[in-house]
């Protein structure tokens, strides 16, 4: 089976719902950084002690168990790599619970994995048992993210500590990307400390609006972050995402009001789905998945009419007749709101 990541065409105008991206722009003092540097700043490479002791010290973990990468997406890169390479194991493995982001699956089978693919449960609950059934001693990589994109449920923490210790030879990724958003993290738990074969993906793109720049972090056993370091290229991690992240990083009342925006923004989408009669899962993330039925193409096309762009994940078998919808300023939210009820009252 051929796995790829599915680029979305990007609207050239109107108000983008379908990327989960921070929909008001990164804080003005990551402006205000950026304009700072000099012109020695960008033709000589980057020192970045100053922002990974940020970084870590935001994060609540030793400078030692972090790498700081060129967006999350390189991170994944990076723990593939280090988990596939071993060709003492014939055929690799590489578990995947879906739905999932693309990227880990075609990450996965470009590094030389099979694929296996681990659905979640009925009402989109963590498959456990299946997990640690699909499990074998090829198995060498589990891709798990909570809150899940696109349901935006999280996963129990036990439940990930218990995958990790009864699967000690298999790298477990938590990918973390909207944890900013649920205010809960597997960093610094003691129970995910003492095993040494999960790593903690984060991403700067969503809280802190820093996805043009490319900033990410993997935070894990300070052993297989090492690991990672002999990976990563040495200066991937550029000076406008160095110089951006120790900014955003900083402005903490900037961070906390979109976290505000998007609480008060998934609590109004909430009411107008229920209004509507419109399932949807509450989510921990800055996204709502809601489901449309046969429904669901109509929906993204009327609201794409209407200058609104929302993720159509209703062709995926994990979530049939589905679509995401990203929950960011409020007021951008109103105008969503607005347009998804003139498009279900057309239908009417």
């Amino acid at each position: 089976m051929s796995y790829e990541y599915e680029k979305v065409l990007t609207p050239s105008a109107g108000l983008r719902l379908h990327l989960n991206e921070n929909t008001a722009g990164c804080s003005p003092k990551v402006l205000e950084a950026l304009r700072d540097l000099k012109a020695t700043d960008i033709s000589f490479y980057p020192g970045y002690e100053d922002v990974i002791d940020a970084c870590a010290a935001a994060l609540g973990v030793p400078p030692e168990q972090l790498v700081l990468t060129n967006g999350l997406d390189e991170g994944i890169l990076a723990i593939t790599i280090a988990a596939l390479r071993d060709r003492r194991t014939v055929s690799p493995e590489a578990i995947v619970v879906v739905p999932a982001f693309d990227i880990y699956a075609s990450t996965a089978a470009a590094v030389g994995a099979r694929v296996v693919e681990v659905p979640l449960d009925r009402h989109f609950g963590f498959p456990t048992d299946r997990i640690l059934a699909a499990v074998t001693p090829q198995t060498r990589l589990l891709f798990l993210t909570s809150p899940n994109n696109p349901t935006g449920l999280s996963i129990p923490p036990p439940e990930i500590v218990r995958v990790a210790q009864q699967a000690p030879h298999v790298q477990v990724l938590v990918d973390e990307a909207y944890a900013d958003f649920a205010q809960s993290t597997l960093i610094g738990a003691p129970e995910i400390q003492a095993l040494s074969n999960v790593f903690i993906g984060r991403t700067f793109a969503k809280a802190y609006g820093l996805a043009g720049v490319r900033a990410g972090a993997v935070i894990g056993n300070a052993d297989s972050v090492r690991t990672l370091r002999h990976i990563v290229p040495p200066f991937s991690f550029n000076i406008c995402a160095a110089v951006a992240l120790k900014a955003a990083l900083a402005d903490t009342d900037h961070y906390q009001w979109y976290l505000g925006q998007v609480r008060e923004s998934k609590a109004l989408l909430y009411r107008a789905l229920e209004k509507a009669g419109v399932r949807f899962w509450p989510s921990d993330a800055n996204f709502v998945l809601a489901e449309f039925g046969s429904r669901a193409r109509a929906v993204v096309d009327g609201l794409a009419a209407r200058g609104v762009h929302v993720r159509d994940k209703s062709r995926d078998p994990a979530c049939p007749g589905c679509v995401r919808i990203t929950t960011g300023v409020v007021a951008h939210t109103q105008s969503c709101i607005q347009a998804l009820e003139e498009v279900l009252c057309g239908e009417a």
